[in-house]
């Protein structure tokens, strides 16, 4: 089975729906580094398809989360796991993996959409969520299937 791999911020999660939920005077003391915010990535959505594409994919793939956590934002850490579990549930259950070097990680494909914190050098195919030839959910999804 191929190993497959997915960002979360701006793959699977939305992160600007968070910010919809955090009062003006706290964005304004954490300008420059909104992500700092504790307790900010409770607060987030999935982007639209997302649950349904990871469902999809773990049973085709062997699948796992691979995400970047802000160093000065500790409950980052913490919300990222919960939100795994309230959002995809028993098929995401110990595939969360934090790290800021995702080129040590070995696979077929990483869905992300930056190409920083090693994305750019995953030994794999990196699939630019994002991007015009991978927009969304829709573009990805079948992309994926036909290589499973």
């Amino acid at each position: 089975m191929k190993i497959l791999y997915l960002d979360m911020d701006g793959v699977l999660v939305d992160f600007e729906s968070a910010l919809t939920r955090v009062p003006t005077v706290t964005k304004i003391a954490y300008t420059g580094h909104l992500d700092d915010i504790p307790g900010l990535f409770a607060l987030m959505d999935p982007l639209p398809g997302a649950v349904e594409a990871f469902t999809t994919l773990a049973d085709r793939f062997d699948t796992y989360l691979l995400s970047t956590a802000p160093w000065e934002n500790p409950s980052a850490w913490t919300d990222k796991l919960l939100w795994v579990k309230r959002y995809l549930g028993k098929p995401a259950t110990k595939r969360l993996i934090i790290t800021h070097h995702k080129d040590l990680n070995r696979g077929d494909f990483l869905v992300d959409d930056r190409t920083r914190h090693g994305a750019d050098r995953f030994q794999g195919e990196h699939i630019h969520f994002g991007s015009p030839r991978f927009p969304d959910w829709s573009a990805v999804l079948p992309y994926l299937l036909e290589r499973a």
